[in-house]
């Protein structure tokens, strides 16, 4: 059990580190299928592209790791 605790944090102390880093080339958040609206003063943010791609991207990294 603390192997996948320790593991887990790992995982979101680099995802922190490398996320703004792939941002500039990616630009998640801002794909085509990602959605985004303003109503009044508040902004809604549904990134469906987005989580679609970073989740096969980490399927694809336990596949292969």
């Amino acid at each position: 059990m603390l192997k996948w605790v320790l593991t887990l944090v790992l995982a979101i102390f680099l995802l922190g580190i490398v996320t703004p880093h792939l941002a500039r080339f990616i630009r998640f958040g801002q794909l085509p299928g990602d959605l985004k609206w303003r109503r009044g003063e508040r902004e809604y943010h549904f990134p469906f592209s987005s989580i679609a791609l970073f989740s096969l991207l980490l399927w694809l990294l336990g596949r292969f790791f």
